[in-house]
């Protein structure tokens, strides 16, 4: 299964970034063989409006069955919904430990946003 865990940088001791729409990388990992992928999330990082709209888009367009990160906001909450993504919230620490946060299950499974929009 791939997910994508928000990063600050582009590695697995990268720190988790806050921030959905306006991560600076998304790390996709497949959490079966560990394997990582960076894609780099900059076109949405100084977008006026509908950053996280276009990083969710971007997100189901990588193919993750999850999203692991510390905050969303309502529309990209939405479309990741609508794309069969589930979101995880409360990540802290590094890409490395957010993993390991989503495999022992003790992540919020995200029922809504947890964010306004526009949330920096």
């Amino acid at each position: 299964m791939k997910i994508a865990i928000t990063a600050q940088d582009n590695e697995l001791h990268s720190a988790v970034d806050p921030r959905f729409g306006r991560a600076r990388w998304f790390i996709v990992i497949d959490i079966d063989t560990g394997d990582f992928v960076p894609v780099s999330n900059a076109k949405n990082l100084d977008t006026g409006q509908g950053a996280g709209i276009q990083a969710g888009r971007h997100a189901a367009e990588l193919g993750v069955k999850a999203v692991v990160t510390g905050n969303v906001g309502p529309k990209a909450f939405r479309i990741l919904k609508a794309a069969g993504i589930d979101v995880h919230i409360g990540a802290k620490g590094t890409v490395e430990e957010a993993t390991c946060q989503f495999k022992a299950g003790v992540l919020g499974l995200a029922k809504q946003a947890n964010v306004e929009g526009h949330w920096a």
